[in-house]
Order: structure tokens, then C-alpha cells, then sequence
């Protein structure tokens, strides 16, 4: 398995800390840091394949890439073919570039329509350091003041969705990339990809291209038992990306969670990597929503470090006991 994070702002300074660190790669969030994105709505291949080539001057990879969401037309509003269009040519781009992953560019956070943003909160945890965390109760009084700007109905939003696939598949099977998708985080039963509509989705475009980006935070968040889930998607071979981070609490058991360092939480990480390691993964670990310390960098160097050398640590551990039989 190789230790990820995210690309925040590819500056000479971020990539060369990054490789100091012993990261292995980056996922790249932001759909600006994608060549010709910001100028004219679409990756330019050559643009990808430089950047590429700089990051593996320093021994780093990309793994997931998020695209540009095609808001209007997973609103079913004017523009939208444009924007799928726009899509098909950033996936082709990345393609010719040799990227791995792309993210499905299926979630309508920005537009506030996920209700669930509207509980996030700040916790404090050890020591002063702080994380975001989620309180039902908040989110609910919230609504009650400010409703939320863009209401989706997340059965059309599925069909929408079913369909983008289909349009992309073709590019992304000719190229080899492979489409995996996020689930809404918090997973609540009205969010665009709650917890059944994230399994669906498998059945919906069952095709060896598509799969999940599991993400471990946000799977333990709404109850499950982190373990048997791993176990579960993992028979189905559908676990491409992983996203790593710990919690404390659970939305049906303390109506929210807070996010805490990965030595903090209520899971055992390191149970976790084994999991994984059960199941023949041996994908990327992308370290997932740092802890904000006091005097950290503007690109969250010491909790970079703290995330990169901490999991680099519990990846020896599982790969020495393997090898012991």
C-alpha cells in the first residue's frame, strides 16, 4: 500500500516536503490544479503529463484525480450537456496522461444542498488541537433558520448519475482508468449517495471500471462495523481508493461524531490496515482530514509528517506480521 495526501497547492516547496516525508503520492482534490481546468473547463493531456512527469522527479505519484462537477447537469438545468462534454475531455485527457483514478464528480456540496453540512462543527481535542466533527441537533436548528439554498431529489440525482457513467465508461475503459466515487459524508438516508445509494450504485453500472473510494472515516461514522464492511466490498473486489482517517462517535449511536488523529479515535488503525491487507488491497491510503496544530505550516506540515510517518509505521507492523505467516 502506498501513504498519500492531498495535493493542496503543488508548489516547489509542498512536493519537496512531501518527498522529504517519505509520501508516496499525492490525490488531488482541487479540479484548479489540473493543466487547462481553470483556463477553459477541461484538462489538457500534455499539461497532466508534465505535471506528472515533475512529481515523479521527487518519487511521487498521482492517484485520484477529482474533476469538475457538471452541476447544471445533475440539476437538470440549461448547460448541462456542455459540461458532460467537458467531462468526457478531461477524462480522455487523463487517460492519455496515464492517470489511475478519477474521481465521479457526483456530489453537490457547494450548492448547500447536502443538509448535512449544515452540522459541522469545530472540537476541541488533546493538548488545544482541533478537527471537524458533526452534531445532528446543530444541523437540525440550522435548517430551521436557514434552509438549505438547492433541495436535490436523490432519486433523479441517481439516474443522472447511473447515466454519466454510461457516457464515460467507454473513454475510461479504452484508457484503463478506473471511475470510483466517494460517499456523501456525513452518509445520512437523504444524502445524494447515503449508504444505499452508494452500494447501488454498483448494481446500478456493474463494470470492472467502477468502484468505490472507501473512505474509512466516513463509512464508521454512520455505524457500521468498519471490519465486516471492508471484508464485505472487498469479496465484491470494489474497493480501488481508500481514504484514511479516525473518529470518535457515531451519527445513530451519539447523533454525530468528531474527527480526531489517527491514535485517538474509536477505531484501531492499525486493525484496519489489516483489513485491508486481508483482502489483497494494495492501493493507495490517502490520510484524510488532518488535525489543525498550533504553529503547523499554511500547508499542514507537522500534521502531514505526524499522518505520512504514523501510517508508514502501522504498514511495517502488518507487513513484518504477514510475512511471520
Amino acid at each position: 500500500m502506498k501513504v498519500l495526501l492531498r495535493e493542496r497547492d503543488l508548489s516547489d516547496e509542498y512536493v519537496r516536503f512531501a518527498s522529504q516525508i517519505g509520501c508516496d503520492g499525492f490525490d488531488i482534490h482541487d479540479e484548479n490544479n489540473l493543466p487547462g481546468v481553470a483556463e477553459r473547463g477541461y484538462a489538457d493531456a500534455e499539461g497532466v503529463k508534465a505535471l506528472f512527469q515533475r512529481l515523479r522527479r521527487w518519487g511521487l505519484e498521482v492517484y485520484r484525480i477529482a474533476p469538475p462537477t457538471p452541476t447544471s447537469y445533475l440539476l437538470g438545468r440549461p448547460g448541462g450537456d456542455a459540461e458532460v462534454d467537458n467531462l468526457c475531455r478531461t477524462l480522455e485527457a487523463l487517460g492519455k496522461a496515464g492517470a489511475r483514478f478519477m474521481s465521479m464528480p457526483l456530489h453537490l456540496v457547494h450548492l448547500g444542498s447536502n443538509r448535512a453540512y449544515k452540522g459541522f462543527v469545530t472540537r476541541v481535542h488533546r493538548g488545544g488541537y482541533t478537527m471537524h466533527g458533526f452534531d445532528a441537533a446543530e444541523m437540525r436548528r440550522r435548517l430551521e433558520e436557514s434552509p438549505p439554498e438547492v433541495t436535490v431529489d436523490v432519486e433523479a440525482h441517481f439516474e443522472r448519475s447511473a447515466k454519466l457513467y454510461e457516457r464515460l465508461l467507454p473513454i475510461a475503459e479504452a484508457y484503463g482508468v478506473r471511475l470510483i466515487l466517494h460517499p456523501s459524508d456525513p452518509q445520512l438516508p437523504d444524502t445524494e449517495f447515503s449508504p444505499r445509494r452508494w452500494s447501488a450504485i454498483l448494481d446500478a453500472v456493474p463494470h470492472p471500471n467502477v468502484g468505490l473510494l472507501y473512505c474509512v472515516g466516513t463509512r464508521y461514522e454512520t455505524g457500521v462495523n468498519v471490519f465486516d464492511d471492508i471484508r464485505a466490498f472487498g469479496r465484491r473486489g470494489k474497493i480501488f481508493h481508500v481514504h484514511f482517517r479516525n473518529v470518535r462517535g457515531t451519527i445513530p449511536t451519539t447523533g454525530g461524531y468528531e474527527e480526531i488523529s489517527l491514535h485517538d479515535g474509536d477505531m484501531n488503525m492499525f486493525r484496519v490496515l489489516q483489513t485491508l491487507q486481508s483482502i489483497g488491497y494494495d492501493g493507495g491510503i490517502q490520510i484524510d482530514h488532518l488535525p489543525r496544530f498550533d504553529g503547523d505550516t499554511a500547508f499542514q506540515g507537522i500534521a502531514s509528517a505526524y499522518g505520512v510517518a504514523y501510517v508508514k509505521g502501522l504498514l511495517a507492523a502488518a507487513e513484518a506480521l504477514q510475512s511471520q505467516g
